[in-house]
């Protein structure tokens, strides 16, 4: 069927259910970072709108935890059932890289993420802000070693291969591989980036919906203020990265770039748009800038860039996908860039939170930085093809024996769940999102702490507390009697 065999099926399947997952731990990352400010706000200056914003947000983060972990599952059970001659072939790595994200990572979010969704009154405020901290950091832990094992699969060190296995040498070696720290930092970076327009996003939706208080322009100016330190800081880091991709994996940046071949000493333009022709093996439609590709790349206007030509034809990403996938995420950074200045230039015209075009822009940029994340990982992960662990093996060789007729049918199953369990959940969670956040009311705060009198923090219910409804009725009702 549309000439697809087993093996596509396998890695459509992979590819659809790991694109589904790294949304929310993108957003986990992100929002467990900015729950430890808020509450380390709330602390310092006992604002009362860092309190209600961590309460709200903390809501939307028990969600998205939650989704995060169960699509998660779902990505290791497929090493073993779709991708079995790739974790016989390279698990004495990437098994005990994954095992030490559970035993450090998850293990340090699931201990503290039960006092810090539940214990906001019963337990100390010190102890409590320790807890949020100690998912924050965890949150970045797993990301620590889910990367590390990634990047491995791209740049592989530390091992030696017998009878047809990977066996470690140098544990240092495999987790710092040549590609590991920038793709740390890129993908660390991008959750913050993709967090902050979600929360703009949401800030944006109720100030255009008059809905102006304190805790919605608080979410929007934290939102924007890390749009415009961070969204640079991360094109910087791209540069870095592709400067390690085109001295690791340069076949990629060819595809990248659509570049095709060189000619003689010219340096390498730069192709802004146009459609890579794989069977044709030359980029139509072609809009180019001289020199821009050296200079971007090689950061020279003489020196070349590496082309698809120069690499046997079974050896090539699919150009088409990836050089548009690429430029899908650098015009989304670029997009980011421009709000946060945008941002930027409102803030001294104090006009931030009343210019509506800008709090339309602001609002459609909600999903941007996911949708760069899922473009970025399409790019990185397409662009190591045909290999699964680069230049020691194929994708070819790395599926299990499995039909086309078993991987239609799981392939199917797949899809009908996942939009139907996570359609939900996102449903609920863009709920909890319109609902907004709950401001106290009177003088007399929710302080913290055994005894004291609070707002309930209750993480996965977005409705107002039936029981605190009916018991002012009986209060009144006592009253009138």
């Amino acid at each position: 069927m549309f000439g697809l065999e087993a093996l596509d099926l396998a890695r459509i399947q992979f590819a659809f259910t790991i694109s589904f997952h790294i949304l929310f731990p993108a957003i986990t990352i992100g929002l467990a970072s900015y729950l430890a400010v808020l509450e380390g706000l709330w602390l310092k200056t006992r604002n009362d709108t860092y309190r209600d914003l961590y309460h709200f947000w903390s809501k939307i983060f028990a969600v998205n935890f939650g989704m995060g972990v169960v699509s998660g599952l779902v990505m290791a059970y497929q090493f073993g059932t779709n991708w079995s001659r790739f974790s016989d072939f390279a698990g004495a790595v990437t098994g005990p890289l994954l095992t030490y994200e559970v035993l450090t990572a998850f293990f340090l979010e699931a201990g503290f993420l039960g006092v810090m969704l539940f214990g906001w009154n019963k337990v100390g405020r010190g102890l409590h802000f320790f807890s949020t901290v100690m998912v924050a950091i965890g949150t970045l832990i797993s990301t620590f070693w889910i990367l590390a094992s990634n990047s491995w699969m791209q740049t592989p060190q530390g091992f030696e291969i017998v009878n047809g296995q990977v066996i470690p040498t140098d544990w240092l070696a495999i987790i710092f591989n040549p590609s590991f720290p920038y793709r740390l930092m890129h993908m660390a970076t991008a959750a913050f980036v993709a967090t902050a327009f979600f929360v703009g996003s949401s800030a944006a939706w109720h100030l255009l919906r008059g809905r102006d208080n304190p805790a919605i322009r608080t979410m929007l100016s934290m939102a924007m203020w890390m749009a415009l330190i961070v969204a640079p800081i991360q094109a910087v880091i791209g540069d870095f990265h592709g400067l390690n991709t085109l001295k690791h994996q340069p076949a990629k940046i060819a595809a990248i770039e659509g570049h095709w071949e060189n000619h003689g000493d010219e340096a390498t333009p730069l192709i802004l748009f146009g459609w890579p022709d794989m069977k044709e093996e030359r980029t139509k439609f072609a809009v180019e800038i001289p020199y821009l590709g050296s200079l971007i790349l090689t950061h020279s206007l003489d020196k070349q860039v590496p082309a698809l030509k120069e690499f046997p034809p079974e050896d090539r990403p699919n150009s088409t996908i990836v050089f548009w996938s690429f430029r899908i995420m650098v015009g989304l950074g670029f997009l980011m860039i421009f709000t946060g200045l945008w941002s930027l230039w409102l803030r001294k015209r104090d006009s931030l939170y009343t210019s509506r075009p800008f709090l339309h822009l602001a609002l459609w940029m909600g999903p941007s930085g996911l949708i760069a994340i899922l473009a970025g990982w399409f790019t990185t992960e397409i662009g190591r093809q045909p290999w699964v662990v680069y230049g020691l093996m194929r994708t070819a060789d790395a599926s299990s024996n499995h039909s086309f007729m078993q991987m239609s049918i799981t392939l199917i199953m797949f899809v009908v769940v996942y939009f139907a369990l996570f359609g939900a959940g996102l449903g609920y969670m863009m709920r909890l999102v319109r609902k907004g956040p709950k401001i106290s009311e009177g003088s007399e705060t929710p302080d913290g702490g055994p005894g004291k009198k609070r707002t309930p923090a209750r993480p996965l219910s977005a409705a107002d507390d039936p029981a605190e409804g009916e018991h002012e009725d009986n209060t009144r009702l006592t009253k009138e009697i």
